[in-house]
């Protein structure tokens, strides 16, 4: 299955939009083999709360303080406390899926 350009691209830039603000353990997931309605995520840790809504670009009504999901077409962005990362294991669920 070959990758869109425009994906890997907006990928490559959250990553590194992720890293500034200092988010932990970012994994970028391909979904497309393994689901028929997903095509990427990415997950990432906040260190804390205040933190996790740092890492968001604005603010969203109605999102959790543990979880915050950013839906970018193709792209679909999960920022989480650690716990709600363990608690939920988004990367076990979808173990199967090409990490990029």
């Amino acid at each position: 299955m070959v990758k869109t350009k425009e994906a890997v691209a907006l990928i490559e830039r959250i990553k590194e939009l992720l890293a500034e603000k200092k988010a932990e353990n970012v994994v970028a997931l391909d979904l497309r083999r393994v689901s028929e309605t997903l095509d990427y995520f990415v997950v990432a840790s906040a260190t804390s709360t205040p933190h996790l809504q740092d890492l968001r670009p604005r603010p969203t009504a109605g999102q959790s303080p543990r979880w915050v999901v950013l839906d970018y077409g193709e792209v679909v962005v999960h920022l989480m406390t650690p716990e709600a990362r363990e608690y939920y294991d988004l990367e076990g669920f979808w173990a199967d899926a090409e990490r990029l």
